[in-house]
């Protein structure tokens, strides 16, 4: 008799439980909804990041400086420009100094005695500046041209290649953007989930107390079932008043991650159910594998290459250049800065005199450059650089071990995190039957009320379990690809 009231209460009780507390859930949903920001897929969380991460952008930014760089390096073979004018006023014009018989030799004698006597033939006399003027003028355009330069056409090479490191750094920096994003995004998701069943147990609770309580009131429960329901309760709403600042603390850490405002909120959308965790992803990256899918394999791999074109620098040192120039000029002199503005006398030029005028220069030719001897300066460069490139073959063998025992690691860490999500799922779900079977038996009066009890705390540990199992699973998925060098925007979801 007993059993069959305890039935027609629970179902009296039941339908009135659900519906006040459907409201308050829908309540509470809205409420938060309306509180959250823009609402991000892991896709987007990683396209803002790359959009907006100042390592990114300072990133691209030394690509830019690579190509500039490169395009520096060309402008060395293209013909070089450089003109200059000059006007220019002498107070004082330097003296002209000479032997007596230097200076006035012009005059075509050959006796000099006349010409100041008591100063031999062979004295130095210092004589007024006769060929130039005070105030002068002068336009210049030099113009040269590399013809042949071992180091230029080497330096064209290494500037390609520096280039080309500049984009394996930009994507090992995306790369490591990528990793810290997908983390952080499965860090809220796989919360936001666990908030659901934290609020999921609070109301099956709360619903098991109002039965109780029920039951109490009319002499078919002890206040101490009550009792003790009420203490798993108000456990449960601590840990999820707990968790809940926890959660805002992972929202705040994927904020960072993306770069995404910290003062707007956010929100992410997503379904843990696509998560693909199963071992069958470690055979198929282990299959012809290889240590250049490794970003820092293939940026080791470019500095070797541009050691070995320093190398190659080196020894073009010791090659002949050869240069072509010309230069194009105009002069003029004047006794006065104005004059030499303007033409003063009127006179034609006859090829031997002229005008006071701007009168051109030109010369052209080649130079070529030989080096001989420097003092054993180039053989001691080469030797420094055969010596950097032996390091880098260390490094090689260096980064080899480190990355063999970095897969190794990843591929334990991922098959022991997917077994564990195994039994932990299993677990999970033999918690909620019995959970499920214990209360039945509770309604029907043939349980106890502690039953019910530990048979929730196992249900709430077996979640708790689970979901830190299921981010274990996710993180060590992470560092698979990466260790594997396969580490893509969605390396989670199901292809």
């Amino acid at each position: 008799m007993r059993r069959i009231y305890l039935i027609i209460l629970a179902t009296m009780v039941s339908p009135v439980l659900i519906k006040a507390q459907q409201t308050e859930t829908g309540q509470s949903q809205a409420a938060q909804q309306s509180q959250t920001g823009q609402a991000f897929t892991l896709e987007q969380c990683i396209q803002y990041a790359l959009d907006n991460s100042a390592n990114v952008k300072n990133a691209v930014i030394d690509e830019q400086i690579a190509d500039a760089r490169v395009k520096e390096t060309r402008g060395i073979g293209l013909p070089q420009i450089d003109g200059s004018v000059t006007v220019q006023h002498n107070s004082k014009l330097p003296r002209f100094f000479a032997t007596k018989q230097t200076a006035f030799g012009f005059s075509g004698e050959t006796d000099y005695a006349n010409f100041m006597p008591g100063v031999p033939d062979d004295g130095v006399v210092a004589s007024r500046n006769f060929f130039q003027l005070p105030s002068s003028g002068n336009a210049n355009l030099a113009i040269n041209q590399l013809l042949f330069n071992s180091s230029y056409l080497v330096g064209l090479r290494a500037a390609s290649t520096y280039r080309e490191l500049s984009v394996k750094t930009t994507q090992q920096t995306k790369e490591q953007t990528i990793e810290k994003v997908i983390k952080a995004y499965y860090a809220v998701l796989i919360n936001k989930d666990r908030m659901q069943l934290f609020d999921n147990n609070i109301e099956r609770v709360e619903s098991l107390l109002k039965t109780t309580s029920a039951m109490n009131t009319n002499g078919f429960a002890e206040s101490i079932d009550v009792d003790r329901i009420k203490v798993t309760l108000n456990n449960l709403r601590a840990e999820r008043d707990k968790f809940y600042k926890l959660q805002e603390l992972g929202y705040e850490l994927l904020k960072f991650q993306m770069t995404y405002p910290m003062d707007q909120p956010i929100a992410v959308t997503g379904d843990i159910a696509s998560l693909n965790v199963s071992e069958d992803v470690l055979s198929t990256y282990s299959a012809n594998w290889d240590y250049k899918e490794r970003i820092d394999y293939s940026i080791l791999e470019t500095n070797q290459r541009l050691l070995e074109l320093d190398l190659k620098n080196k020894y073009s040192t010791s090659l002949p250049s050869l240069s072509a120039f010309a230069n194009l000029g105009y002069s003029t002199q004047s006794p006065n800065i104005s004059g030499v503005f303007k033409t003063n006398t009127n006179i034609k030029d006859n090829g031997v005199t002229g005008p006071d005028k701007w009168y051109p220069a030109v010369s052209f030719g080649v130079s070529l450059n030989v080096p001989i001897f420097s003092g054993l300066q180039r053989n001691y460069r080469v030797q420094q650089a055969k010596l950097a490139l032996q390091k880098v073959e260390n490094n090689f063998t260096n980064l080899k071990s480190a990355i063999d025992l970095e897969v190794q690691q990843a591929a334990t860490n991922y098959i022991n995190a997917v077994t564990t999500l195994k039994s932990q799922d299993e677990n999970k779900k033999l918690a909620e039957n019995v959970a499920r079977v214990t209360k039945i038996k509770y309604e029907q009066g043939v349980g106890s009320n502690i039953e019910v009890i530990d048979a929730e705390s196992a249900l709430k540990e077996a979640q708790i379990n689970y979901y830190s199992a299921l981010y274990d699973a996710v993180v060590a998925r992470v560092d698979l690809e990466k260790a594997y060098g396969k580490l893509s925007p969605t390396p989670q979801e199901n292809k």
